[in-house]
């Protein structure tokens, strides 16, 4: 029987959903060892104990894995962000492709799913367009940048991010620098006081443009002009900033952003194409954080979706647009539901932005609004990591479109989606991976599924 605080020797043998190494005692108890690697043997250091099961962290690595590889951070074990990175990241894709496969045959009871190879990055670094920056005060009373520690809001402090644009370095460390020359207060989660919350930084990578906006706990920053003029000072090389802004959340709550913003520098947005659409994209847009993979993968939903022109296209859950307006050119027409009223306002922007004039969006919720539309020939689905609404799917069944592409960020509920709709009367043709998410356990899908009856 282990208990909290043992030690005991483990070959891990797999990964756990979550990116944990998974070995067993000699008496067959299941333990999940952090910063464990499949061919490990480790040292574990026990630090919880259920019925069932028990947490650990490797301790010592006896005999390390030969997918095992040093990570490029020096905090990566601290750091809550990037659970593989101490695994080679050929063997990160075969994790995430063997998860996908095994979701879709367990939860979506689909045997020998027809899989395709998932596509894996040309560079799995550097590659994130999007960075958020918790903001604290260490026990020495510093202020401290960084991303938050495993399983806690304790802030590492780490502008040296590896997933990260490199710029974003430069653009926390002024800000550090302004928040101890001006002496502005720090956010507190217990006390709810405090001023300065976050850092988030967007930029585009097809046009270099770079916003930076502080999340704030009140209506305004104090020396805002001096703010703006060392962030305006920095050399970010090619990158240019654009946009400097403020987001006002004063609840108390883990939720980033707040829904009130107010420029300091620029316009509240800045531009990006995927492929040749260009996009406007504000702090409070849906945006794709990997816009190389994002073109692959989108590439994928055009080819399932097997466009010739004449097709009516929706896209439900479509935020600004993004898959609406990269399928818009090869459809007779494409209609997009969001609830998100700022988001529909973003598409029509985007699609005005890119002379596009067959695309219409609407604001409800899609199982509501779908039902109005026009008749699909397909319909396209990205739905949140929650999957489809239930009605959603009911609505899907009943319009019976020839084809259905559904995009997911979650293979759990995209599988248990595919047996919902795979058993009314959907085939399930292809399904591919694609590692958006390097070095995390998150990986997006695309399926495509044609309608073989109408159930």
């Amino acid at each position: 029987m282990l208990n909290k605080n043992d030690e005991v020797e483990l070959k891990i043998e797999d990964l756990s959903k979550d990116g944990e190494g998974i070995g067993h005692t000699a008496d067959g108890m299941t333990v999940f060892v952090m910063n464990g690697v499949p061919g490990d043997v480790v040292l574990a250091h026990i630090t919880k104990v259920k019925k069932t099961c028990a947490f650990s962290f490797a301790k010592e690595i006896l005999k390390p894995s030969a997918d095992r590889v040093e990570p490029k951070c020096p905090v990566a074990r601290l750091c809550g962000g990037c659970s593989l990175q101490h695994l080679d990241y050929k063997a990160q894709l075969g994790f995430k492709e063997e998860y996908v496969r095994s979701c879709i045959e367990r939860i979506g009871g689909v045997k020998n799913p027809p899989m395709e190879p998932i596509v894996g990055m040309d560079e799995p670094f550097f590659f994130r367009n999007k960075a958020q920056f918790p903001i604290g005060i260490d026990r020495d009373g510093k202020v401290v940048i960084g991303f938050y520690r495993h399983h806690s809001h304790d802030v590492v402090d780490n502008a040296t991010c590896v997933i990260q644009g490199a710029f974003n370095e430069k653009i926390v460390d002024a800000i550090k620098r302004y928040i101890e020359t001006y002496k502005v207060s720090v956010y507190d989660e217990a006390t709810g006081k405090g001023l300065m919350r976050h850092v988030f930084t967007r930029y585009g990578k097809a046009t270099g443009e770079v916003m930076v906006c502080l999340v704030i706990n009140g209506d305004t920053l104090p020396k805002e002009d001096a703010l703006v003029e060392m962030l305006l000072g920095l050399d970010l090389g090619d990158l240019t900033i654009k946009s400097i802004c403020i987001n006002i959340n004063k609840a108390k709550t883990n939720v980033i952003l707040g829904e009130k913003l107010k420029s300091l520098f620029g316009d509240p947005w800045i531009e990006d194409l995927i492929g040749d659409v260009r996009y406007r994209i504000s702090p409070l847009s849906f945006y794709q954080v990997n816009p190389g993979q994002t073109k692959k993968l989108y590439d994928i939903a055009l080819n399932y979706a097997g466009l010739t022109g004449c097709e009516v296209v929706w896209d439900l859950y479509c935020g600004i647009g993004t898959i609406s307006l990269f399928l818009a050119r090869a459809a007779r027409e494409v209609y997009g539901v969001e609830i998100v009223p700022e988001a529909i306002e973003d598409a029509k922007l985007n699609a005005k932005l890119n002379g596009i004039e067959n695309a219409e969006f609407f604001v409800g919720a899609a199982e509501d609004v779908a039902p109005k539309l026009k008749k699909p020939d397909v319909i396209v689905v990205d739905p949140p990591r929650k999957g489809c609404d239930e009605k959603l799917l009911e609505t899907i069944i009943n319009v019976a479109p020839k084809r259905l592409v559904y995009v997911s960020c979650d293979p759990a509920t995209l599988a248990r989606d595919l047996k919902i709709l795979t058993e009314s009367g959907f085939v399930l043709k292809k399904a591919r991976p694609v590692d958006q998410f390097g070095h995390s356990t998150h990986c997006e899908v695309c399926c495509e599924l044609e309608r073989f009856r109408k159930s």
